[in-house]
């Protein structure tokens, strides 16, 4: 992997923002930022959200007549190994350079260690169970989705045990719990 696009993930998982973007970033800034190359997918007039091919932002309100309210990002990581030089958006290519095809958790993981920034491991969803891992970072509030084991249908063909298959923010300290009563 390049050092760039691993630089790109230590920065997201260590600051649960995506160039500065949290989670709670409006639609507008989100463009400001990463530009007007969208693909933008509303669910009625209550749900929104905008694909920047690696990078997707998700929005609600409560109607029509109110601004949307961020709820969640998400870097869908998986999508990198279809090889698609296209899938990452020109903003985060022309900061960051290069992005591999995969992202190995093992050494995300350590490199996040040498900087002080611990993952725990949280309780898998039964749905996920046992294809995924989850790893939470409790100060950013940011979730990692591993492939723990490959399973026909479950998980991508083109990925391996061990990459890194999504990156979601934030998890609320309130979710871990949950999990940890639930599944743990």
């Amino acid at each position: 992997m390049t050092p760039y696009s691993l630089a790109f993930y230590l920065d997201v998982v260590t600051t649960g923002t995506v160039l500065g973007l949290g989670p709670t970033a409006s639609p507008d800034r989100v463009t400001e930022v990463l530009g007007p190359g969208f693909a933008e997918n509303t669910f009625g007039k209550h749900s929104m959200f905008r694909d920047y091919g690696l990078a997707e932002f998700h929005w609600n309100r409560a109607s029509a007549t109110q601004p949307w309210s961020g709820h969640h990002f998400t870097l869908q990581v998986h999508r990198l190994a279809r090889r698609d030089r296209t899938l990452v958006n020109d903003t985060l290519r022309a900061r960051y350079g290069r992005f591999a095809p995969r992202l190995r958790f093992a050494k995300l993981h350590r490199l996040l260690e040498r900087r002080g920034v611990p993952l725990v491991e949280v309780p898998e969803i039964e749905a996920n169970a046992p294809y995924f891992r989850t790893f939470w970072q409790p100060d950013s509030r940011l979730a990692v989705s591993v492939i723990a084991t490959y399973g026909e249908y479950s998980t991508p063909d083109r990925m391996q045990v061990g990459d890194v298959y999504g990156i979601h923010a934030p998890m609320a300290a309130e979710e871990v719990e949950r999990r940890r009563e639930r599944f743990g």
